[in-house]
């Protein structure tokens, strides 16, 4: 079963939705799904339906709700990837995170007691999946070609569970240096994985358009799903 719920953010700010997919019979476990830049778009929707398949509770908060809520954007129209970089722009990443942080607790209330709660997210949400398994007890992470976390290496001390890294090689948004440079950082913690996918670029596991990369995207999924199953379950 799929639909919008509601979830009331950590400030009491109101409330915002959230794209849930629910398996047919008890959870494994939950996924927080974190968006890119687009919203919660056809991909990601498509990503937590996924989830569910596979036997997981899947929820994508909509960030971008304190901006403008119901954001669902295409990168392959450039006047949309634009907007997407606009609302980018205008992002407090710390606030983002804390309404992740709520939407863990809703999943978990959802669960009941002793329910394991992950994390996966994409671009934007690839960062923020790396900023969640630092700031809260997420119970795993996984960030797709997440853009700066070089810069975030003074919080590893912080990562408590596990974490896995997908990193495209010829990412345009993440140079070598900076791809070196996590490798350098992360290589030697103990809950923290990292696999490189040589030949290519930023966005090669979105479920539709022309960023896809079918192997590589087929694998990665693959490494996931196995992270979650030792992780979540």
């Amino acid at each position: 079963m799929t639909g919008m719920i509601s979830i009331t953010p950590l400030d009491g700010a109101g409330s915002f939705n959230a794209y849930c997919a629910e398996p047919a019979g008890r959870p494994h476990g939950a996924i927080i799904v974190i968006q890119e830049i687009f919203g919660v778009n056809a991909g990601i929707q498509r990503k937590c339906d996924l989830l569910a398949e596979a036997g997981y509770l899947a929820i994508a908060p909509d960030l971008f709700w304190r901006l403008e809520p119901g954001v669902e954007l295409d990168p392959d129209i450039p006047d949309q990837f634009k907007r997407g970089l606009e609302l980018m722009g205008g992002f407090d990443q710390d606030v983002g995170v804390a309404d992740i942080e709520a939407t863990i607790r809703a999943a978990r209330a959802r669960l009941g007691e002793g329910g394991k709660v992950g994390a996966v997210g994409y671009c934007l949400g690839g960062r923020l999946a790396f900023m969640t398994a630092t700031r809260t007890d997420v119970n795993a992470s996984v960030g797709y070609y997440g853009v700066g976390i070089d810069g975030l290496l003074g919080e590893k001390h912080a990562i408590a569970h596990p974490v896995l890294l997908h990193i495209p090689e010829e990412d345009h948004f993440v140079d070598k240096a900076a791809q070196r440079r996590m490798h350098e950082g992360l290589d030697d913690h103990p809950k923290v994985t990292l696999y490189d996918y040589p030949g290519v670029d930023h966005g090669f596991a979105t479920e539709f358009g022309k960023r896809r990369s079918e192997e590589s995207a087929q694998l990665a999924d693959e490494r996931t799903a196995a992270f979650f199953a030792e992780n979540l379950r």
